[in-house]
């Protein structure tokens, strides 16, 4: 069994009595333990359990909202649910589940949806049960611990505590095939013991298609980190069983739009910022004679592995200077692996980088990836790139880079193909249309700072949308994040690491299970393909152009602008220019 399973598969509850008064034992859902709420209700809290019936209660939430597991919920939307998207869209809705007393057995049937004049099949949609993990929110004095609702679960059936909450996630993927329309579905929501809530869901198909997600232009960089599903998942890291285990996670990103393949060239690039460190995909050896030797079978594997996947705009290897400087390889003399600290601009860089990329360059044109790989930095000083560069132009100049970049320097090295800006160092306008000319990208990143909007475990959920538009705002190509899989030691407990904030370095987790920050990221990335998409047919899309200029007018990093309502706004905006 999997080490991560062994350490948190528990019995969720006991056999149940049922209602008819026969003995029959219930078989209890077999699942981890969420943590241990820190929170301590108000008397006024305490209270509104103790006036609530006993029995399930169930009810539309919002997508945009967190709801506690200990706190009466207060919902918004006490009717069905409105759901617009295009065909070929993945959309979301959010049910919030309650009771006073335990409920076993909880499920979520999901019925046809029907027109007047057709069908389309329940198995359209999925519903999965949001599960809790710990946060430090960062906006809150002495970084108050909370839990926080993000795993969306793959299980079926939920067993539930009395005096809880459970959010409940729905996903609807619209068949490009879908005939336009207003559709109707019930979501029956029951569990063990008879108890049943019915909750109607509309779904308006809109006489337009979302193109699938290798098609999309928005230019997606999420990190990927082989090294850390390894131990995730108690498997021998680069192993058959690794790369097999990657597949289906990968192929969720995939399916997110994803352009670009995470590659390192030498030892850990980041120095080990996050729980695993990075394993090497390329091994340097120093033969007796002085001359070098690479050996590029893993890395060949992992490329070809997500290039099959669909993920084949860019090869994006970090790095010529990796945090710490540091370089390893096998010294055949010595019969021992050897680290040395390759500072750049000294004469041992050049020694050590010099052969690589000249071999390395050979190797990526025996492969047919040349032209798609790129010497990737992240955040180096000028200093560091100046030397790094003069290097690659002397020996690989056919080799393309790529920068996480916080000190503008792309003004610099006008040739990068592959440039991202902090988002609180904006790129000039006429800068990203002049790289689009000469077919470059340009991109914005979060990461664990600007602290809103962002994807942190504690986020409100509508920050993750709140970037697509930001994007989309500001004509970037798209936009980076570290890190699509860098997990904790135990995510699915306890999201917080070191002193990133919760939840910064994954969006997804073990399992191949997604997140709420994760689908609503998608939401924000399929809005900015559809204003484009309308953009192309010539369609008046000056409804949005009006939210887009509100975006750009405020301060996108003041929590207390009501960004909530203008990300809203511009998803209304959207849905009525897809009307005409």
């Amino acid at each position: 069994m999997r080490k991560i399973k062994s350490q948190i598969i528990a019995m969720s509850t006991l056999a149940m009595l049922l209602p008819t008064g026969c003995q029959k034992s219930y078989q209890p859902v077999v699942t981890f333990t969420e943590a241990k709420d820190p929170i301590e209700l108000t008397a006024e809290e305490t209270a509104q359990w103790d006036a609530t019936e006993s029995g399930l209660h169930a009810a539309w939430g919002s997508v945009d909202v967190h709801y506690s597991r200990s706190r009466v919920p207060q919902v918004e939307n006490a009717g069905a649910c409105e759901v617009v998207a295009w065909k070929g869209e993945r959309a979301s809705a959010q049910i919030v589940v309650w009771s006073a007393n335990s409920v076993d057995g909880l499920m979520c049937d999901i019925a046809d949806f029907k027109s007047d004049d057709a069908i389309l099949p329940s198995t359209i949609a999925d519903a999965g049960f949001v599960r809790y993990t710990i946060a430090d929110s960062t906006f809150s004095v002495g970084k108050s611990t909370q839990l926080m609702p993000d795993m969306i679960d793959s299980l079926k059936v939920f067993d539930m505590k009395g005096r809880s909450v459970r959010p409940v996630w729905i996903s609807i993927s619209v068949p490009e095939t879908a005939k336009a329309g207003l559709y109707e579905t019930d979501i029956t929501v029951s569990s063990n013991n008879g108890d049943k809530v019915v909750l109607p869901m509309t779904l308006e198909v809109q006489d337009h298609v979302l193109a699938s997600p290798d098609k999309w232009n928005y230019h997606l960089d999420l990190w990927q980190h082989p090294t850390a599903f390894a131990r995730a998942h108690g498997l021998e890291t680069w192993s058959d069983e690794h790369f097999e285990a990657m597949r289906p996670t990968m192929e969720r990103l995939a399916s997110a739009g994803q352009k670009v393949i995470t590659a390192t060239l030498n030892k850990d690039p980041w120095n080990h910022q996050c729980y695993d460190g990075y394993e090497n995909m390329i091994e340097w050896t120093l033969r007796k004679d002085g001359t070098w030797s690479y050996d590029y079978k893993v890395f060949d594997r992992w490329v070809e592995m997500m290039k099959g996947l669909g993920i084949d705009e860019m090869i994006n290897c970090y790095s010529m200077v990796p945090w710490n400087c540091e370089l390893e390889y096998m010294d055949e003399s010595k019969g021992e692996k050897v680290t040395v600290v390759a500072e750049p601009g000294t004469e041992l860089f050049v020694n050590m980088w010099e052969p690589f990329l000249l071999d390395f360059k050979k190797h990526l044109a025996d492969k047919g990836w040349l032209e798609i790989t790129n010497i990737a930095m992240d955040e180096r000083s000028p200093e560091a790139m100046d030397a790094a560069v003069k290097v690659l132009e002397k020996c690989a100049p056919e080799m393309g880079f790529a920068l996480a970049d916080n000190h503008k320097s792309y003004k610099k090295y006008t040739m990068m193909r592959d440039v991202c800006v902090a988002q609180g160092q904006p790129a000039e306008h006429s800068d990203i249309e002049s790289r689009r000319k000469d077919g470059y990208k340009t991109t914005f990143y979060v990461c664990c700072g600007p602290l809103y909007p962002n994807t942190f475990t504690y986020s409100d959920p509508f920050e993750a949308e709140l970037l697509g538009w930001y994007g989309l705002a500001w004509d970037y190509d798209g936009m980076l994040r570290w890190a699509y899989n860098s997990w904790p030691e135990n995510p699915m407990k306890d999201s917080r690491y070191g002193n990133w904030s919760s939840g910064d370095t994954y969006l997804v987790y073990p399992d191949n299970r997604t997140s709420v920050r994760f689908e609503r990221l998608i939401d924000g990335i399929e809005s900015a393909e559809k204003v484009r998409s309308l953009r192309a047919a010539g369609v008046d899309v000056s409804g949005i152009d009006a939210v887009l200029e509100e975006i750009r007018t405020g301060n996108v990093n003041d929590p207390e602008f009501p960004w909530r309502s203008v990300t809203n706004k511009a998803r209304k905006a959207l849905d009525e220019a897809s009307r005409k």
